[in-house]
């Protein structure tokens, strides 16, 4: 990854001074157009994710959701791999149950013959209780979770077709983390996450982007402190591209820190940053429906991010 621009040396040699003719330098290939960033196909796809119902491990919604998601990449990536693990974990029900739940990281891979190796990630599973909902006979229902969890996977596939018609210039993982959501506590969160980071091995990426709760209609995205704390330059990076392109929700200030799925690969060594937006008041309630998202949000996020893989940083 090269956030910090580069000084390039040109040597001028004067052709007059040797008896051997100058030939004209080399010039790579010319890289595709890639295709733009569909926000009606990736708002269908958000949709879709929500015609399955709450998502939460181990429900039937969960596993349709985990059979239709895989057969999406499958159309696009060059590999589609389920990445299983089991975690136990307690119970919403009052007093609490140890359970163990069964889950799937899925992960695609695009442009293998690449060394530079960009993960982009989100989570596909949605919480099992709206414990933020207003009103406390919701609180143990779970949410349907259009923004939190739809958008950011929506984004993913939509650009997985994009890097289907226009191979990427460097290795792209795209991984749908499961269980970000599911405890009471961070502690029982982000499962996905922490098993990935333990077992990266051939998918182990030079740095990350993760995207979480982009589809709001008002969206606005400052800079996530986690994010800034462990990689400053990363994330300034990023801001000012979304300032050269003309996205306005990119806001050029620090925001909270919030624990999410990037945090346990920040701490496996990995560069990452989170795109969110976390000003969301139906977050974690049974109002964070499709109606309250746009697809405007998420080709705002979508723009960048493709920016990002073809142009780098």
């Amino acid at each position: 990854m090269k956030i910090i621009q580069l000084t390039i040396l040109i040597l001028i040699i004067s052709c007059g001074i040797f008896t051997w003719a100058c030939a004209e330098p080399p010039y790579p290939p010319a890289q595709k157009t890639p295709l733009p960033f569909d926000s009606n196909r990736a708002f269908e796809i958000l949709k879709k994710q929500c015609e399955f119902g709450p998502r939460p491990p181990d429900s039937e919604a969960h596993r349709k959701t985990k059979d239709y998601l895989f057969t999406e990449l499958k159309k696009y990536a060059d590999t589609v791999t389920l990445q299983p693990y089991t975690s136990e974990v307690d119970t919403i029900d009052d007093p609490p149950q140890r359970k163990t739940l069964h889950m799937n990281n899925i992960i695609a891979e695009f442009g293998s013959n690449h060394n530079e190796t960009l993960l982009l990630a989100a989570h596909w599973d949605t919480r099992p209780c709206a414990d933020r909902d207003p009103n406390t006979d919701n609180q143990r229902e779970p949410i349907l979770g259009a923004n939190d969890g739809a958008s950011g996977v929506a984004v993913l596939l939509e650009i997985a077709r994009i890097l289907k018609a226009t191979p990427p210039p460097r290795r792209i993982i795209i991984i749908l983390f499961d269980g970000e959501d599911y405890g009471k506590t961070t502690d029982q969160m982000f499962l996905g996450s922490r098993y990935f980071a333990k077992n990266m091995g051939k998918w182990k990426p030079d740095y990350g982007i993760l995207l979480d709760m982009i589809g709001d209609k008002d969206l606005q995205i400052p800079i996530e402190r986690f994010s800034w704390d462990a990689n400053p330059e990363f994330a300034a990076a990023i801001w000012q591209r979304a300032e050269k392109l003309g996205l306005a929700p990119f806001q050029r200030k620090l925001g909270y820190r919030i624990m999410d799925d990037h945090v346990p690969l920040i701490r496996a060594g990995i560069p990452m940053v989170n795109i969110i937006d976390f000003d969301y008041p139906h977050w974690h309630t049974l109002e964070d429906t499709v109606d309250k998202c746009s697809p405007k949000s998420l080709e705002v996020v979508g723009k960048l991010v493709v920016n990002i893989i073809y142009e780098g940083l």
